[in-house]
């Protein structure tokens, strides 16, 4: 939605007026209150749209939330809050592989993997591990525990799709993490790092 300033309204109005009307002290003051107003308006009519999409709205989220049977944190970064609506929403429906990927590629974009375990009883979510910085885990972890069956556990997995490209001498770090059973307080996100040289 495209909003007008005061200064677009002001000059449309003078053009549309006889000239003696913009040279006039209190006809001008009419005119710039007017333009004013009409700028403030239309302001608050494009806060209200921008309410109804997900992606724009700032107060309105705690309709969205409402909604969606999400209780309401107005502690919560606006984005975080954002991709807990977008994974209830897209985790309508019964539970698949593609399901799965939709509701966590709210948080951490599109280049995601399931991987699906069935002789554990398992389901383990790859992604790229820049995606996870500054992620609030509490809000994927108890989304996946409402939409996955009651069975199945998951666990996240971050992808090694890093590029390696040796000049003359290349350093290489071989990282393990933490599953989600193995995490506590205060824990980082890496089990162990080795770090190796290669020449």
């Amino acid at each position: 939605m495209i909003t007008r300033t005061q200064a677009q309204y002001q000059r449309d109005m003078f053009d549309a007026m006889p000239k003696c009307y913009e040279e006039g002290r209190i006809s001008r003051n009419i005119i710039e209150r007017q333009a004013k107003e009409l700028a403030d308006l239309d302001a608050a009519i494009k806060d209200v749209f921008d309410q109804y999409f997900i992606d724009t709205a700032t107060w309105g989220l705690a309709n969205w939330e409402r909604v969606c049977g999400i209780v309401t944190d107005e502690n919560k970064p606006l984005d975080q809050r954002r991709s807990a609506i977008k994974a209830k929403i897209r985790g309508l429906g019964p539970v698949t592989k593609e399901m799965i990927q939709r509701v966590v590629s709210a948080w951490f974009g599109e280049e995601i993997d399931v991987i699906e375990r069935f002789a554990d009883y398992e389901v383990i979510i790859e992604f790229l591990f820049d995606k996870a910085v500054g992620k609030n885990f509490t809000d994927i972890i108890d989304t996946l525990r409402e939409l996955l069956p009651a069975h199945l556990n998951f666990g996240f997995a971050p992808s090694l799709k890093e590029y390696v490209s040796i000049n003359e001498r290349a350093t290489v770090n071989m990282r393990r993490y933490h599953r989600i059973g193995e995490f506590r307080i205060g824990m980082s996100f890496t089990k162990y790092q080795n770090e190796v040289e290669l020449t």
